[in-house]
């Protein structure tokens, strides 16, 4: 898909030095790229992606870091997200996956570079998160829909968030537009199953109707076959799929459940819940 340029990030990082807001707590500017115990680091818990994926490409981290991860320390992380549970010395902002690995694969250190500075307002350190993913190619589409609401929500205009990605304010609308979609749709399109092209314009149709008009449009491109033919992931998938990702993703549940039950079934569903509680 068509990408715009990325944002820097050593525009961001940059700033660790003698002027380096990091508290004398923590690493001196000196100090910056050494290596802290992974006790020592928490995984950034607003990272706009949903896992790490796969970590087989960082297997090699066992014997080599090509590139120290940026974190904020635990005093900076809570002056934005105060009601976020950080127990750790450092937030992970970029090199969550590099953190993951290390773990995964045995690690028990990781070289890191302190910058408060991208922790000065939420609006920077969400773009800052952004911009470690937004052009990754295994970074989903949907993931990447809902970093960048996350980051209008903080700007307050979407010109404003596309200004702090770099992007144009269509990709950004388009962008938006994907979140609009059914949750089969959505599933559909983060497994590959359905262009982006094409998800856009199904976006633009009333929700109860997106489904059909897309299994019509397969019906008319495909040659009459059944044998290979897509078709939309079924209901139960797309609640099964919530279900397993429920820890993480609350809303993915509740948005297919009201899709599904609509507002009655689910006032059904939460007396029944509230009952099973008595």
């Amino acid at each position: 898909m068509a990408r715009g340029q990325r944002t820097n990030l050593a525009d961001l990082a940059g700033a660790v030095g003698d002027k380096s807001p990091v508290d004398t707590s923590h690493p001196k500017p000196d100090e910056a790229g050494r290596s802290v115990p992974l006790t020592d680091l928490t995984a950034n818990p607003r990272n706009p992606r949903d896992d790490v994926g796969d970590l087989a490409d960082l297997a090699s981290i066992t014997d080599i870091q090509l590139q120290p991860a940026l974190v904020v320390s635990k005093a900076a992380y809570l002056k934005l997200y105060p009601d976020d549970p950080i127990t750790t010395r450092y937030v992970v902002i970029n090199g969550c996956r590099r953190l993951a690995a290390a773990h995964k694969y045995g690690r028990s250190d990781l070289a890191i570079v302190v910058n408060d500075g991208v922790a000065r307002d939420r609006i920077t350190l969400i773009s800052a998160c952004i911009a470690e993913n937004v052009d990754r190619q295994d970074f989903d589409v949907i993931e990447e829909a809902r970093a960048v609401e996350a980051l209008i929500a903080e700007c307050g205009r979407a010109v404003d968030a596309a200004n702090r990605l770099h992007k144009t304010e269509a990709w950004v609308s388009q962008r938006r537009a994907l979140l609009k979609l059914a949750p089969e749709l959505q599933t559909a399109l983060r497994r590959g199953e359905l262009a982006i092209r094409d998800a856009r314009q199904l976006a633009r149709v009333p929700l109860a109707e997106q489904v059909a008009r897309w299994q019509a449009t397969l019906d008319r491109n495909n040659d009459g076959g059944t044998e290979n033919r897509q078709r939309p992931p079924s209901r139960s998938r797309v609640i099964a799929s919530a279900l397993a990702d429920f820890d993480t993703e609350p809303d993915q549940l509740a948005h297919a459940l009201r899709t599904y039950l609509g507002a009655d079934g689910v006032d059904k569903l939460m007396v029944l819940l509230r009952g099973l509680g008595n």
